[in-house]
């Protein structure tokens, strides 16, 4: 054991770690650092005009898609995994595809459906009489948008805890009297309560950082206030105020987590059996059935069958070099994006391997990218480059591909970090032992037993970086360099002046992106 410590306690993969911690807490210091000037005119305009508005609303997403999911995702979890009904294997796999829809998309895809001028107030003239549709700008569609495409956080991670669960605690539950949706809500549901909570976080988190659909549906946030703060305003420190904001209730939203955790303590059954499955019969199974299928008609199906239309029409005015170029930008940049923070997890998944304090302090403070919203990354990140070039006289990363690189990289950083972390557990410290002992050290080790094991590792790491990265609108609109439009950015040019059919061949080959890591990590859960 002695010989692999030494081969990880190299300064060098300290200072990689304590680099990498500082890409995040620069930006978190610039951002908390606005305060020393206080906006005193701009906030004077909020508090007059929509902030009491934007911390309703902000409050009222969290609420009510935190709500949202746990209810949707934990239910569907318990009836794919522990219930048996028609099309229950067919589901179990389908549900997590609304997954590589990004929140924006759906929304314009509804909104353009249902709104005045779509596909369904055309059908519904043609009816005799006078039908109207409901209004969908309210905080309701608002809400069931990024519910139906965040729902699989909670989906994933409650089937995982349900599974593990195993025979002998429904078995122990039924001896104590309980039926079968007596032992859920007594036994299962609170046995998996940590992995719907930890779900429905990350959920809530992407909804706080979400631009796209609430621009859509012109529902004012505090990213929609950043946005025009920065741009409507041309006033950066107003933004890094209203992103520390935003800030503070994602701390609080972290905090309220890990305390929930802390709460209990959940142990695994031991001997576990599969569990044998409730069969449903009559109303029962119709009701799971129709469920289920509500759910992906209306999160995958119905969307995308609609944006293949839309993309279909438009293809003829739509396909030409611009496109390509547009193509061309998001996959470099998403490629680019992938190597360059695949590349840093991997470094931060050896230096953790030492078991050193401040390398593990170093690493966690590095993989808290994915928790900050991307507007308020991208608000700290222009400041700390407007900070640093003012210093040395000339403009270095400001309004360019690195600096754009450098903001993905600390955003997406613990998304790498957790497949290789995951990997590099499974590599038993008597393998790089016996390496060493052959002659085989240093970058030779790496290179001949790393770097093959961690191939499968590094590959998901790098698909999953490369679509988060090809959806991401906050970060690209605000920091994107001139010029260097991507599919995210034309989608939300095309929303916000109301073409829905121009916006749908972008979306379509996003979605069709996403795709690919969706059904990869399918194929993983199913094995």
């Amino acid at each position: 054991m002695e010989s692999v410590r030494t081969l990880y306690g190299g300064r060098g993969l300290t200072l990689v770690a304590i680099l990498l911690a500082m890409t995040i807490l620069i930006p978190l210091g610039v951002i908390l650092s606005s305060w020393w000037v206080v906006e005193a005119a701009v906030w004077h305009h909020l508090a007059e005009t929509v902030l009491a508005e934007l911390l309703v609303n902000t409050l009222l997403l969290a609420a009510g898609v935190g709500t949202g999911v746990m209810v949707l995702g934990s239910g569907l979890a318990w009836l794919t995994t522990l219930c048996q009904f028609p099309g229950r294997r067919f589901f179990d796999g389908v549900l997590i595809l609304p997954l590589a829809i990004p929140a924006y998309v759906l929304a314009f895809t509804v909104l353009g459906f249902f709104d005045f001028g779509g596909p369904l107030q055309s059908w519904l003239s043609l009816v005799p009489g006078t039908v109207r549709l409901p209004n969908l700008r309210t905080p309701a569609w608002v809400i069931t948008i990024l519910v139906l495409v965040l729902y699989p956080y909670v989906y994933l991670l409650a089937r995982g805890a349900f599974l593990q669960q195993g025979q002998r605690m429904l078995e122990a539950s039924r001896v104590l009297g309980r039926g079968p949706w007596g032992a859920f809500f007594s036994a299962a549901l609170p046995m998996a309560r940590p992995a719907i909570v930890v779900g429905a976080s990350l959920a809530v988190m992407e909804a706080m950082a979400d631009f796209g659909a609430v621009s859509v549906f012109n529902f004012n946030t505090f990213t929609t206030a950043i946005y025009k703060s920065w741009f409507g305003l041309f006033n950066l420190n107003a933004a890094a105020q209203l992103a520390s904001l935003l800030l503070l209730f994602v701390l609080l939203l972290l905090t309220l987590e890990r305390s929930m955790r802390g709460l209990a303590r959940f142990h695994g059954a031991d001997g576990l059996r599969q569990p044998e499955r409730i069969v449903l019969h009559g109303m029962a199974a119709f009701a799971a059935f129709a469920l289920c299928a509500l759910v992906f008609l209306c999160a995958f199906l119905l969307p995308m069958g609609q944006l293949l239309v839309w993309a279909w029409q438009s293809m003829a005015r739509d396909l030409d070099t611009r496109y390509g170029q547009l193509l061309g930008h998001t996959l470099l940049l998403g490629s680019g994006a992938a190597l360059l923070t695949t590349s840093g997890a991997f470094l931060l998944a050896l230096a953790v391997r030492s078991g050193q304090r401040l390398r593990r302090w170093a690493v966690r403070v590095a993989t808290l990218g994915y928790a900050l919203p991307g507007s308020v990354l991208a608000v700290g990140v222009m400041v700390s480059f407007a900070w640093l070039e003012k210093g040395l006289g000339f403009v270095l990363l400001t309004g360019s591909v690195a600096g754009l690189l450098l903001a993905y990289a600390t955003r997406f950083l613990a998304v790498a970090f957790g497949p290789l972390e995951s990997g590099m557990e499974r590599i038993r410290p008597q393998l790089a032992e016996a390496a060493i002992t052959l002659g085989c050290s240093g970058t030779a080790l790496i290179r001949r037993i790393y770097l093959p094991i961690l191939r499968p590792s590094l590959l998901t790491a790098l698909l999953m970086v490369l679509v988060e990265v090809m959806k991401e609108m906050p970060a690209t609109l605000l920091l994107r360099p001139f010029g260097w439009d991507t599919l995210a950015v034309r989608i939300f040019e095309m929303t916000s002046e109301g073409e829905w059919q121009r916006a749908a061949l972008p979306a379509v080959t996003l979605v069709l992106a996403g795709l690919l890591p969706v059904l990869l990590l399918l194929r993983r859960s199913g094995r």
